[in-house]
Protein backbone atom coordinates (compact mmCIF):
# COMPACT_ATOMS: atom_id res chain seq x y z
CA UNK A 1 0.00 0.00 0.00
CA UNK A 2 1.55 3.20 -0.99
CA UNK A 3 2.23 6.43 1.13
CA UNK A 4 -0.65 8.28 -0.05
CA UNK A 5 -3.46 5.49 0.36
CA UNK A 6 -2.31 5.12 4.37
CA UNK A 7 -2.17 9.19 4.61
CA UNK A 8 -6.16 9.16 3.15
CA UNK A 9 -7.43 6.22 5.43
CA UNK A 10 -5.88 8.21 8.35
CA UNK A 11 -7.47 11.53 7.27
CA UNK A 12 -10.57 9.28 6.89
CA UNK A 13 -10.83 7.41 10.20
CA UNK A 14 -9.67 11.30 11.70
CA UNK A 15 -12.98 12.51 9.92
CA UNK A 16 -15.25 9.42 11.35
CA UNK A 17 -13.66 9.35 14.95
CA UNK A 18 -15.60 12.88 15.88
CA UNK A 19 -18.55 12.50 14.33
CA UNK A 20 -19.55 9.04 16.12
CA UNK A 21 -18.18 10.51 19.22
CA UNK A 22 -20.74 13.86 18.42
CA UNK A 23 -23.30 10.96 17.63
CA UNK A 24 -23.01 9.07 20.91
CA UNK A 25 -22.67 12.16 23.36
CA UNK A 26 -26.24 12.92 21.37
CA UNK A 27 -27.78 9.84 22.47
CA UNK A 28 -26.04 10.35 25.92
CA UNK A 29 -27.69 13.66 25.90
CA UNK A 30 -30.74 12.33 25.05
CA UNK A 31 -31.02 9.62 27.29
CA UNK A 32 -30.33 11.87 30.35
CA UNK A 33 -32.66 14.14 28.78
CA UNK A 34 -35.52 11.83 29.05
CA UNK A 35 -34.33 10.18 32.49
CA UNK A 36 -35.01 13.82 34.10
CA UNK A 37 -37.98 13.78 32.25
CA UNK A 38 -39.30 10.58 32.66
CA UNK A 39 -38.65 11.20 36.92
CA UNK A 40 -39.90 14.54 36.94
CA UNK A 41 -43.54 13.19 35.53
CA UNK A 42 -43.29 10.28 37.95
CA UNK A 43 -42.65 13.20 40.60
CA UNK A 44 -45.67 15.10 39.78
CA UNK A 45 -48.03 12.04 39.77
CA UNK A 46 -46.52 10.85 43.11
CA UNK A 47 -47.26 14.56 44.67
CA UNK A 48 -50.63 14.00 43.13
CA UNK A 49 -51.57 11.01 44.25
CA UNK A 50 -50.39 11.72 47.80
CA UNK A 51 -52.35 14.94 48.60
CA UNK A 52 -55.14 13.17 48.90
CA UNK A 53 -53.92 10.70 51.58
CA UNK A 54 -52.27 13.72 53.00
CA UNK A 55 -55.30 15.44 53.55
CA UNK A 56 -56.97 12.76 55.24
CA UNK A 57 -54.56 12.09 57.55
CA UNK A 58 -54.88 15.81 58.29
CA UNK A 59 -57.95 16.42 58.41
CA UNK A 60 -58.43 12.94 60.71
CA UNK A 61 -56.89 15.27 63.57
CA UNK A 62 -58.66 18.89 62.30
CA UNK A 63 -60.39 20.39 65.68
CA UNK A 64 -63.14 22.02 63.21
CA UNK A 65 -65.28 19.53 62.69
CA UNK A 66 -67.59 21.41 60.08
CA UNK A 67 -66.77 20.42 56.52
CA UNK A 68 -66.32 24.04 55.13
CA UNK A 69 -62.87 25.99 55.99
CA UNK A 70 -61.16 28.75 55.02
CA UNK A 71 -58.07 26.67 54.50
CA UNK A 72 -56.96 23.30 52.75
CA UNK A 73 -55.25 21.94 55.47
CA UNK A 74 -56.09 22.02 58.98
CA UNK A 75 -54.43 24.69 61.37
CA UNK A 76 -55.83 23.64 64.83
CA UNK A 77 -54.92 20.17 65.90
CA UNK A 78 -56.84 17.32 68.18
CA UNK A 79 -57.48 13.68 68.87
CA UNK A 80 -61.25 14.26 69.72
CA UNK A 81 -62.04 13.04 66.35
CA UNK A 82 -60.16 9.42 67.28
CA UNK A 83 -61.97 9.64 70.97
CA UNK A 84 -65.21 10.48 69.49
CA UNK A 85 -65.36 7.80 66.99
CA UNK A 86 -64.59 5.10 69.53
CA UNK A 87 -66.21 6.61 72.54
CA UNK A 88 -69.57 8.55 71.25
CA UNK A 89 -71.56 5.73 70.31
CA UNK A 90 -75.19 7.58 70.95
CA UNK A 91 -74.81 8.83 67.06
CA UNK A 92 -72.78 6.59 65.15
CA UNK A 93 -71.93 3.24 66.37
CA UNK A 94 -68.37 3.00 64.81
CA UNK A 95 -66.68 0.34 66.67
CA UNK A 96 -69.86 -1.93 66.16
CA UNK A 97 -69.71 -1.17 62.10
CA UNK A 98 -65.52 -2.13 62.46
CA UNK A 99 -66.27 -4.97 64.13
CA UNK A 100 -68.99 -6.45 61.84
CA UNK A 101 -66.59 -5.52 58.82
CA UNK A 102 -63.60 -6.90 60.06
CA UNK A 103 -65.66 -10.42 61.11
CA UNK A 104 -66.97 -10.82 57.70
CA UNK A 105 -63.88 -10.01 55.72
CA UNK A 106 -61.53 -12.40 58.33
CA UNK A 107 -64.57 -15.40 57.40
CA UNK A 108 -64.55 -14.45 53.15
CA UNK A 109 -61.00 -14.31 52.96
CA UNK A 110 -60.59 -18.16 54.71
CA UNK A 111 -63.62 -19.67 52.62
CA UNK A 112 -62.81 -17.61 49.50
CA UNK A 113 -59.09 -19.32 49.43
CA UNK A 114 -60.33 -22.62 50.09
CA UNK A 115 -63.07 -22.37 47.83
CA UNK A 116 -60.94 -21.14 44.45
CA UNK A 117 -58.16 -23.03 45.48
CA UNK A 118 -60.27 -26.66 45.32
CA UNK A 119 -62.01 -25.48 42.41
CA UNK A 120 -59.25 -24.27 40.04
CA UNK A 121 -57.22 -27.64 41.29
CA UNK A 122 -60.62 -29.48 39.72
CA UNK A 123 -60.75 -27.16 36.45
CA UNK A 124 -57.07 -27.93 36.54
CA UNK A 125 -56.10 -30.84 37.17
CA UNK A 126 -59.20 -33.20 36.23
CA UNK A 127 -60.96 -33.82 33.34
CA UNK A 128 -64.53 -34.31 33.33
CA UNK A 129 -67.64 -34.19 30.67
CA UNK A 130 -69.24 -31.23 31.52
CA UNK A 131 -65.69 -29.07 32.69
CA UNK A 132 -65.41 -27.00 29.45
CA UNK A 133 -68.70 -25.81 29.75
CA UNK A 134 -68.59 -24.74 33.48
CA UNK A 135 -65.82 -22.78 32.19
CA UNK A 136 -67.78 -21.13 29.46
CA UNK A 137 -70.95 -20.04 31.72
CA UNK A 138 -68.90 -19.39 34.60
CA UNK A 139 -66.62 -16.88 31.83
CA UNK A 140 -69.73 -15.29 30.15
CA UNK A 141 -71.36 -14.69 33.52
CA UNK A 142 -68.45 -12.70 34.61
CA UNK A 143 -68.96 -10.64 31.95
CA UNK A 144 -71.77 -9.03 33.37
CA UNK A 145 -71.31 -6.46 36.09
CA UNK A 146 -72.64 -7.76 39.43
CA UNK A 147 -75.05 -5.02 39.96
CA UNK A 148 -77.43 -6.81 37.64
CA UNK A 149 -77.71 -9.64 40.54
CA UNK A 150 -78.47 -7.60 43.41
CA UNK A 151 -82.06 -7.83 43.09
CA UNK A 152 -81.86 -11.75 42.24
CA UNK A 153 -79.73 -12.03 45.42
CA UNK A 154 -81.84 -10.41 47.80
CA UNK A 155 -84.74 -12.28 47.11
CA UNK A 156 -83.32 -15.07 47.36
CA UNK A 157 -81.53 -13.98 50.67
CA UNK A 158 -85.28 -13.16 51.78
CA UNK A 159 -86.49 -16.76 50.46
CA UNK A 160 -84.26 -17.97 53.03
CA UNK A 161 -84.85 -16.03 56.14
CA UNK A 162 -80.93 -13.68 55.70
CA UNK A 163 -82.19 -10.64 55.62
CA UNK A 164 -83.52 -10.56 59.07
CA UNK A 165 -81.73 -9.37 62.43
CA UNK A 166 -78.74 -11.56 63.36
CA UNK A 167 -78.88 -13.12 60.13
CA UNK A 168 -77.24 -10.71 58.07
CA UNK A 169 -73.97 -10.87 58.92
CA UNK A 170 -74.06 -15.05 57.34
CA UNK A 171 -75.84 -13.23 54.59
CA UNK A 172 -72.69 -11.14 53.91
CA UNK A 173 -70.44 -13.69 54.41
CA UNK A 174 -71.88 -15.83 51.70
CA UNK A 175 -72.64 -13.28 49.47
CA UNK A 176 -69.49 -12.03 49.41
CA UNK A 177 -67.62 -15.33 49.16
CA UNK A 178 -69.25 -16.44 46.29
CA UNK A 179 -68.52 -13.42 44.51
CA UNK A 180 -64.70 -13.95 45.08
CA UNK A 181 -65.34 -17.93 43.95
CA UNK A 182 -65.28 -16.55 39.92
CA UNK A 183 -61.54 -15.28 40.57
CA UNK A 184 -60.76 -19.05 40.15
CA UNK A 185 -59.85 -18.57 36.33
CA UNK A 186 -56.64 -16.68 37.52
CA UNK A 187 -55.74 -19.55 40.36
CA UNK A 188 -56.47 -22.16 37.43
CA UNK A 189 -54.18 -20.59 35.18
CA UNK A 190 -51.74 -20.45 37.74
CA UNK A 191 -51.78 -23.92 38.27
CA UNK A 192 -51.53 -24.83 34.63
CA UNK A 193 -47.96 -23.75 34.49
CA UNK A 194 -47.07 -26.54 37.50
CA UNK A 195 -46.11 -29.59 35.34
CA UNK A 196 -48.64 -32.58 35.69
CA UNK A 197 -45.27 -34.63 36.51
CA UNK A 198 -45.01 -33.61 39.58
CA UNK A 199 -48.52 -35.22 40.36
CA UNK A 200 -47.50 -38.00 38.40
CA UNK A 201 -44.22 -38.52 40.49
CA UNK A 202 -46.13 -37.84 43.85
CA UNK A 203 -49.29 -40.81 42.55
CA UNK A 204 -46.71 -43.31 42.07
CA UNK A 205 -44.82 -42.79 45.20
CA UNK A 206 -48.41 -43.74 46.95
CA UNK A 207 -49.50 -39.97 47.47
CA UNK A 208 -53.21 -39.35 47.22
CA UNK A 209 -55.66 -36.83 44.90
CA UNK A 210 -55.73 -34.97 48.59
CA UNK A 211 -51.42 -35.41 49.30
CA UNK A 212 -50.74 -34.16 46.39
CA UNK A 213 -52.92 -31.02 46.53
CA UNK A 214 -52.26 -30.65 49.93
CA UNK A 215 -48.16 -31.02 50.41
CA UNK A 216 -47.06 -29.89 46.62
CA UNK A 217 -49.76 -27.78 44.54
CA UNK A 218 -50.24 -25.49 47.54
CA UNK A 219 -47.12 -24.54 48.89
CA UNK A 220 -45.86 -23.72 45.20
CA UNK A 221 -49.25 -21.56 44.98
CA UNK A 222 -48.48 -19.77 47.64
CA UNK A 223 -48.66 -16.16 45.89
CA UNK A 224 -51.80 -16.38 44.28
CA UNK A 225 -52.93 -17.32 47.78
CA UNK A 226 -51.42 -14.56 48.76
CA UNK A 227 -53.58 -12.52 46.27
CA UNK A 228 -56.69 -14.19 46.44
CA UNK A 229 -56.34 -13.49 50.33
CA UNK A 230 -55.80 -10.05 49.82
CA UNK A 231 -59.25 -9.80 47.25
CA UNK A 232 -60.67 -11.50 49.42
CA UNK A 233 -59.98 -9.56 52.80
CA UNK A 234 -60.46 -6.09 50.70
CA UNK A 235 -64.15 -7.08 49.17
CA UNK A 236 -66.23 -6.47 52.68
CA UNK A 237 -64.38 -3.50 53.47
CA UNK A 238 -64.84 -1.67 49.81
CA UNK A 239 -67.94 -2.67 48.93
CA UNK A 240 -71.25 -0.73 49.09
CA UNK A 241 -73.92 -1.20 47.01
CA UNK A 242 -74.69 -5.34 48.50
CA UNK A 243 -73.85 -3.94 52.22
CA UNK A 244 -76.47 -1.19 51.64
CA UNK A 245 -79.07 -3.92 49.70
CA UNK A 246 -78.75 -6.75 52.79
CA UNK A 247 -78.35 -4.39 55.89
CA UNK A 248 -81.28 -2.59 57.29
CA UNK A 249 -79.74 -1.44 61.23
CA UNK A 250 -77.17 0.47 62.23
CA UNK A 251 -76.28 -2.45 64.44
CA UNK A 252 -75.81 -4.51 60.82
CA UNK A 253 -73.88 -1.89 59.53
CA UNK A 254 -70.38 -2.08 57.85
CA UNK A 255 -67.85 0.84 57.96
CA UNK A 256 -68.45 1.17 53.86
CA UNK A 257 -72.16 2.38 55.59
CA UNK A 258 -70.95 3.90 58.44
CA UNK A 259 -68.72 6.46 56.28
CA UNK A 260 -71.87 6.88 54.25
CA UNK A 261 -73.86 7.84 57.22
CA UNK A 262 -71.18 10.50 58.32
CA UNK A 263 -71.62 12.72 55.16
CA UNK A 264 -75.51 12.86 55.07
CA UNK A 265 -76.87 15.93 55.67
CA UNK A 266 -77.45 15.75 59.40
CA UNK A 267 -74.83 13.94 60.39
CA UNK A 268 -71.95 15.86 58.15
CA UNK A 269 -71.78 19.28 60.11
CA UNK A 270 -70.26 17.40 62.97
CA UNK A 271 -68.76 14.23 61.75
CA UNK A 272 -66.93 15.40 58.53
CA UNK A 273 -63.40 14.95 60.73
CA UNK A 274 -64.38 12.22 62.36
CA UNK A 275 -65.24 10.62 58.74
CA UNK A 276 -61.96 10.97 58.40
CA UNK A 277 -60.93 9.67 61.18
CA UNK A 278 -62.46 6.41 60.85
CA UNK A 279 -60.96 6.36 56.96
CA UNK A 280 -57.11 6.48 58.86
CA UNK A 281 -58.51 3.75 60.89
CA UNK A 282 -60.40 1.31 58.46
CA UNK A 283 -56.62 1.76 56.57
CA UNK A 284 -55.08 0.24 59.47
CA UNK A 285 -55.90 -3.55 59.09
CA UNK A 286 -55.44 -3.71 55.04
CA UNK A 287 -51.92 -2.15 55.41
CA UNK A 288 -51.51 -4.05 58.03
CA UNK A 289 -52.60 -7.34 55.75
CA UNK A 290 -50.06 -5.90 53.12
CA UNK A 291 -47.84 -6.08 54.88
CA UNK A 292 -47.86 -9.82 56.24
CA UNK A 293 -48.94 -10.85 52.77
CA UNK A 294 -45.95 -8.84 51.42
CA UNK A 295 -43.40 -10.82 53.37
CA UNK A 296 -44.96 -14.76 52.65
CA UNK A 297 -45.22 -14.10 48.87
CA UNK A 298 -41.85 -12.95 48.84
CA UNK A 299 -41.08 -15.85 50.62
CA UNK A 300 -42.56 -18.41 48.42
CA UNK A 301 -41.09 -16.69 45.73
CA UNK A 302 -37.92 -16.61 46.58
CA UNK A 303 -38.03 -20.50 47.96
CA UNK A 304 -39.40 -21.05 43.56
CA UNK A 305 -36.94 -19.66 42.47
CA UNK A 306 -34.12 -21.67 44.79
CA UNK A 307 -36.00 -24.36 43.63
Amino acid sequence: MSRHSEQAIQTTARMKRPESHGLMHDAKKRRILGDVLSYLFLGVMAIIWLIPIVWVFAESFNKNTAPYTKTFFPTEFSLDNYITLFTDRSVLNFPKMFMNTFIVACFVCLISVVFVLSVAYCMSRMRFRTRKTFMNVVLVLGMFPGIMAVSAIYFILKAVGLTSEGMTTIALILVYSAGTGAGFYVMKGYMDTIPTSLDEAALLDGCTRLQVFTKIIIPICKPMIVYQAIIGFLTPWLDFVMAKVICRTQSNYTVALGLWLMLQKEYIQNWYARFAAAAVVISIPIAILFIVMQRFYQESMSGSVKG
